[in-house]
C-alpha cells in the first residue's frame, strides 16, 4: 500500500511543491521554448514525473506504472473517441460538398470573417461545450473555421481561445457539481458565483477573437459586433447561473449570443467585410467516384438548393438532438446501466490521513460523449448517402491521421494520473494555499494548473476543491468564493492543456506545432487568468464584494 504524503522533501511543503512543478515546467518548456512535438514533450514530461514518484515521493515502481497505465486508459472515452468521431463527422460531410454549403450558408448571415469567427468558435462551440464538453467544440470549430477559409493555424488558436468562458458549466454543468460533491457546498450558489466571475471573461473573448483574425484594425472594424456578442453571452450565462438553471448556463449563454447578433447583424454591418477565398473540398478516390463527384459538382456550382442547405445543417443538428435527448433522465439512466466498473489492477493506495483514495475504473461507453458522436456520425451517412465502404474507409483515414495524436494524449493523461496519486499534484496546491491572505489571488491559479495538467476543468474541480476550502477557512476568505474561484481559473487552463492543443494541432493537420500554438495561446491564458485573479481578489475585499450573492 502506497500513502500519499504532500512535503517529501526535508518534510517543507514549499521545497515540495517546487518539486513537484518539474514535470509541468518540462513540459511547457520542451512545448514553448524548444518546440517539441507534442508527443515527445509529454512521454518526456511522464518520465520525469514517474522519476519523481519513484525517487521524492516513494511510490513503489509497480504501483507509479500501474498509475500511468490507469490514466491512459482513462483517455479513451473522456478525450481520443471524442476526437475520432468528431473529426469523422466532418471528414463526412467534407467529401460529400455539404461542409462547403455549409460555409456558403454561414456567409449569407455575415460574409465577414471576423463575425464568422465569432458565430462559430465562440457561440455555436459554446453550444457544443455546454452538451458534450472534453474536445467537441475545438474540434469541430477548428474543422469548420478552415473551411470558411481561415489559415490553420489560425483556425486552431481561435478555436482553444474561444473554448473558455462555457467550460465551467460545460456538459450541463458537470465541474459545478462535481465541485458541490467535493467540498460539501451548495451546488447553487457555486454556480451563481461562478456566473458572476466567467461571464467577465466571456464579453471579453470576442473582441479577442477578432483580434487574432485581424489585428487591431479588425478590432476597429467589427468592434460594435463583438461587444454585443460578448455582452449577450455574459449576460445570458449570469441570468441563467444566478435565476433560472445552472445545468442550463451555457446552453441559455449561447443561444442569447446568437439571437442577439444576428439582430445586431440586421441593422448593422462593418463598412468593408474581410472576407477570403473559400476552402475548395479535396477528396480521396472511393472506388465508384460518386459522392467526390456530387461534391465537386456542389463546389463548382456554387448554388445550394434548400434541400442541400437542409443536409448540411443535418449533421450537426443531429449532434445537439442526440445529445439532447441523451440528457434525459430515463434515457441517460439506461445508457449509464450498462456501465462497467472494476478497482484497477496494482493500485493501493491512500491519502494522508489515511483515507483510501479511489481507483476504480469506469467504462461507461454508451453514454460517453464519443458514443454518442458516433451514433451522430451513422446517421450522417445514411442522410448524406455515404456508401457504407466509403464512410469506413474515411474512418480509417482518420485514426492513421490521429495516430501521434492518440500517443499525446496517452502520455499527457499518464502523466496527470502519475502527479495526482504520488501526491505530486496535492503538493503544488497546498503550497499555493499557504500564501495567507494573498491566497484569493492566487486560487484560481490552482484551477489554471488542474486544467492544465488534465485538461478537465472537472478534474480539476476534483483535484483542488477540498484545497481550496481548507485553505479558505485558514485564512479566513469565503468557502464558496474560493471553491469557485478554482473552476473560473481552470476555464483559461483549458487552451493549455496539452490534450487540448493535440486536438486543435490535429484536426487542421498541423500535427507537430503543438508547440508553436502553445507559444500564440499562452499570452492569452495569462492575461485572462490575470483578470480572473484580480477579479477573485475584489471580490474577496468590501471593493467588489458586492458582487456575490
Amino acid at each position: 500500500m502506497y500513502q500519499q504524503i504532500f512535503d517529501p522533501v526535508l518534510g517543507q511543503l514549499g521545497l515540495s511543491a517546487l518539486v513537484a512543478a518539474i514535470p509541468l515546467l518540462v513540459l511547457f518548456v520542451l512545448l514553448g521554448v524548444f518546440r517539441w512535438k507534442a508527443q515527445w514533450a509529454g512521454l518526456s514530461a511522464l518520465a520525469v514525473a514517474a522519476l519523481i514518484a519513484v525517487a521524492v515521493y516513494g511510490m513503489p515502481i509497480v504501483q507509479t506504472l500501474s498509475t500511468g497505465g490507469y490514466g491512459a486508459a482513462s483517455s479513451f472515452l473522456t478525450v481520443i473517441w471524442i476526437l475520432v468521431n468528431a473529426l469523422w463527422i466532418f471528414k463526412l460531410t467534407e467529401s460529400t460538398g455539404h461542409f462547403g454549403v455549409l460555409r456558403r450558408s454561414f456567409a449569407g448571415v455575415s460574409d465577414d470573417q471576423r463575425i464568422q469567427v465569432i458565430i462559430i468558435a465562440f457561440a455555436f462551440g459554446a453550444l457544443l461545450e455546454a452538451l458534450a464538453g472534453a474536445g467537441t467544440p475545438v474540434a469541430i470549430s477548428a474543422v469548420m473555421l478552415i473551411a470558411l477559409g481561415l489559415p490553420p493555424f489560425r483556425a486552431a488558436v481561435a478555436s482553444l481561445v474561444a473554448n473558455t468562458a462555457p467550460v465551467a458549466f460545460g456538459a450541463l454543468s458537470v465541474p459545478i457539481t462535481t465541485l458541490s460533491k467535493v467540498t460539501g457546498l451548495d451546488f447553487e450558489s457555486l454556480g451563481a458565483i461562478a456566473g458572476r466571475q466567467t461571464s467577465v471573461v466571456a464579453m471579453i473573448v470576442p473582441l479577442v477573437l477578432v483580434f487574432l483574425v485581424d489585428g487591431r484594425r479588425g478590432v476597429r472594424a467589427v468592434w460594435p459586433a463583438a461587444v454585443v456578442a460578448g455582452l449577450a453571452f455574459g449576460a445570458g450565462q449570469f441570468l441563467f447561473s444566478n435565476y433560472i438553471s445552472v445545468e442550463l448556463a451555457d446552453i441559455g449563454a449561447a443561444l442569447s449570443c446568437a439571437i442577439f447578433l444576428v439582430a445586431f447583424l440586421r441593422v448593422w454591418r462593418p463598412r468593408e467585410a474581410l472576407t477570403v477565398a473559400a476552402v475548395p473540398v479535396v477528396a480521396g478516390g472511393s472506388g465508384t467516384g460518386s459522392v467526390e463527384e456530387e461534391a465537386a459538382l456542389l463546389e463548382r456550382a456554387g448554388q445550394d438548393s434548400r434541400k442541400n442547405v437542409i443536409l448540411a445543417y443535418l449533421p450537426y443538428a443531429v449532434v445537439i438532438a442526440i445529445f439532447v435527448v441523451a440528457q434525459f433522465p430515463a434515457i441517460k439512466s439506461a445508457l449509464g446501466s450498462a456501465a462497467i466498473e472494476f478497482d484497477w489492477p496494482g493500485l493501493s493506495i491512500v491519502g494522508s490521513t489515511g483515507k483510501p483514495v479511489a481507483t476504480v475504473f469506469a467504462f461507461n461507453f454508451l453514454p460517453a460523449a464519443g458514443t454518442l458522436l458516433f451514433v451522430s456520425g451513422v446517421i450522417t451517412t445514411l442522410m448524406l448517402k455515404v456508401p457504407p465502404g466509403r464512410a469506413a474507409h474515411i474512418y480509417a483515414v482518420t485514426v492513421k491521421q490521429l495516430t501521434w495524436t492518440i500517443v499525446c494524449v496517452l502520455s499527457v493523461l499518464a502523466l496527470a494520473y502519475v502527479m495526482n496519486l504520488s501526491g505530486q499534484t496535492g503538493s503544488l496546491g497546498r503550497g499555493l494555499a499557504t500564501l495567507g491572505g494573498a491566497f484569493a489571488f492566487f486560487s484560481p491559479v490552482i484551477g489554471w494548473i488542474g486544467v492544465a495538467i488534465t485538461g478537465s476543468d472537472n478534474s480539476s474541480n476534483a483535484l483542488f476543491g477540498a484545497v481550496q476550502v481548507t485553505a479558505a477557512q485558514q485564512t479566513g476568505l469565503s468557502p464558496l468564493l474560493m471553491a469557485a474561484a478554482n473552476s473560473s481559473g481552470g476555464v483559461v487552463g483549458k487552451m493549455i492543456s496539452p490534450q487540448s492543443l493535440a486536438i486543435a494541432a490535429a484536426v487542421v493537420g498541423l500535427q507537430g506545432r503543438e508547440g508553436d500554438i502553445f507559444r500564440k495561446v499562452i499570452v492569452y491564458s495569462l492575461a485572462l487568468l490575470a483578470l480572473i485573479s484580480l477579479l477573485v481578489l475584489l471580490q474577496s475585499t468590501p471593493i467588489l464584494g458586492w458582487m456575490l450573492p
